[in-house]
């Protein structure tokens, strides 16, 4: 365990665990989640890699610095850097879920000399253009719900979204404890996150000359009944280079606690094809010309 001092002065919590030969993983924690949720990854992996989790700010016992200028989606890739420099790491395989997916992408995009390989898995909630204003809505509602009615209130709610049930039904004990663990958050801080973070970050939609610059082997996994993130992960595929793309069938947004073998087993896989240098980038031959962007030698 360590405290992590950010370049801005906000004391971050986070931890190293394993000893393996190869290349770190940073995990990458998601907005209704913290630190504590990748422990069935950093159970089966820490074996071979050393493995890195945080709480980002706004989520103790990290600290909840107080102004909404604090908190913003280039800020929290700046924090994710902080961190690998406070364990001496100069690259790192990254593993993000959702809001820390987002993250994982920034890293792509504005520190590609630090990453090795990223995991994008459940990203892209509120980047459809048609879901797009009422996304913002409720960033704006929830904020307000966290401050009026307390974290315990919200957090009941949100661990029965339509994206959540899939945990709930596959399995119990699991589920509850994620419930437990979102109503331990800082009200304060996940309303500072959401308005900061969430509802501040550009679309996907709108980056997409970005997200073509990222080098790195990339793998984007979805689960088949996370509405919101579906066509945004078929967008990072058909975008970034060196992307492949899973999808999960019966599962919702929570992957890595719904199907952690599953989850274990692709990380591995990316670092590994990445490391031995076998992750493809996408033959351009492969696209189709019902997208309107085939390639003019084919037929």
């Amino acid at each position: 365990m360590t405290d992590v001092i950010t370049s801005d002065g906000v004391r971050l919590y986070a931890e190293a665990t394993g000893t393996g030969s190869g290349l770190p993983v940073l995990f990458i924690h998601e907005f209704a989640a913290d630190h504590r949720t990748w422990s069935g990854q950093v159970d089966a992996l820490s074996g071979a890699f050393r493995c890195i989790t945080y709480a980002s700010r706004g989520y103790p016992p990290s600290e909840v610095p107080p102004g909404q200028e604090r908190y913003s989606y280039l800020r929290q890739a700046d924090d994710a850097i902080d961190v690998l420099d406070a364990f001496g790491i100069a690259r790192a395989h990254v593993v993000g879920l959702s809001m820390g997916g987002f993250c994982a992408l920034q890293l792509g995009i504005r520190y590609p000399d630090r990453v090795s390989s990223l995991l994008v898995a459940s990203a892209g909630s509120g980047a459809s253009p048609a879901r797009r204003v009422a996304f913002l809505a409720e960033t704006e509602q929830m904020a307000a719900a966290l401050r009026a009615d307390g974290m315990a209130a919200v957090s009941a709610k949100q661990a029965m979204g339509p994206n959540r049930i899939q945990l709930r039904r596959k399995n119990q004990h699991a589920w509850e404890e994620f419930a437990g663990q979102l109503a331990e958050h800082s009200a304060e801080g996940m309303a500072l996150t959401v308005i900061g973070i969430q509802r501040s970050r550009p679309s996907l939609y709108d980056i997409t000359g970005q997200l073509a610059g990222i080098s790195a082997p990339t793998l984007v996994v979805n689960g088949d009944e996370d509405e919101a993130c579906l066509e945004p992960g078929l967008l990072l595929k058909r975008t970034i280079p060196m992307a492949g793309l899973a999808v999960v069938p019966n599962s919702g947004h929570a992957l890595n606690l719904e199907e952690p073998e599953l989850f274990n087993d692709f990380v591995r896989t990316l670092i590994g094809a990445a490391e031995a240098g076998t992750w493809p980038t996408r033959d351009p031959r492969s696209l189709s010309a019902s997208m309107g962007i085939a390639n003019p030698g084919t037929a």
